[in-house]
């Protein structure tokens, strides 16, 4: 059985990634920094359909704390890894002119330095997958990442994201040749997400879900998407930001 790692699977998103993967057929480890009760949940909830999983707790902004994580996962699926899922993130939805120093850290180490470090634990086990198509990297994005415009709210967390487009992109181009693929999805207006526009603003008439990020996800994952690599699939709906 393959193995996927979500970061930030304790809720939100990173549950529902977490859940799909393995109804997949993936043994997922669910990472989660301080929701500990939510990802006992999506523990339960994929026993409950047979699958397997394991929670596990980990600060991820660090190389010695990413690297403890994967550790402990590897370790639980003796050996194996084989999906990386880059979900983590803090919003925190200061503005500009009062944000603080620890929301700015907060919101840029969660998102970038924390695919950077789990991706550079990750790595030794991802090049030594035997999947059928090779191992994947998936990195979360957001709509706007590549759109270099002005933020009003949660800076830390923009900066981060714009920050993994680029980390995305260069470990694409690092690990092509161990067979690795490296992509990002980016969502647009979740039906979650803080402060959503009218309606009326998404040309396709609604707000994305969960299901829709799953999707793209699955997409990047099948055997027939190894060539695709370092590439970011915006699921917004057609809003452009």
């Amino acid at each position: 059985m393959n193995t996927a790692l979500v970061t930030g699977a304790g809720s939100g998103l990173g549950a529902v990634l977490a859940q799909r993967l393995a109804a997949s057929g993936f043994a997922v480890g669910v990472h989660y920094r301080s929701s500990a009760s939510g990802a006992a949940k999506v523990v339960a909830a994929i026993e409950k359909a047979g699958g397997q999983a394991r929670a596990f707790k980990g600060t991820i902004d660090t190389q010695r704390g990413a690297a403890t994580l994967v550790q402990k996962v590897t370790k639980w699926s003796g050996g194996s890894l084989d999906v990386l899922i880059n979900n983590a993130g803090a919003y925190t939805g200061a503005r500009v002119e009062k944000l603080s120093e620890a929301d700015w850290l907060a919101g840029f180490h969660s998102t970038a330095s924390a695919a950077l470090f789990t991706t550079q634990a990750a790595l030794p086990f991802l090049r030594k997958s035997r999947r059928t198509g090779g191992a994947r990297i998936v990195n979360l994005g957001d709509g706007n990442c590549e759109h270099l415009t002005a933020r009003t709210l949660a800076l830390g967390y923009h900066v981060g994201k714009v920050g993994v487009v680029l980390l995305t992109r260069s470990i694409a181009q690092a690990e092509a040749k161990h067979g690795i693929t490296c992509n990002l999805v980016s969502p647009g207006f979740l039906e979650t997400s803080v402060g959503l526009p009218p309606k009326t603003e998404i040309p396709a008439g609604r707000f994305g879900t969960a299901a829709d990020i799953w999707n793209a996800v699955e997409f990047l994952l099948r055997p027939e998407s190894s060539y695709l690599t370092g590439s970011n699939l915006r699921v917004t709906g057609g809003w452009q930001g």
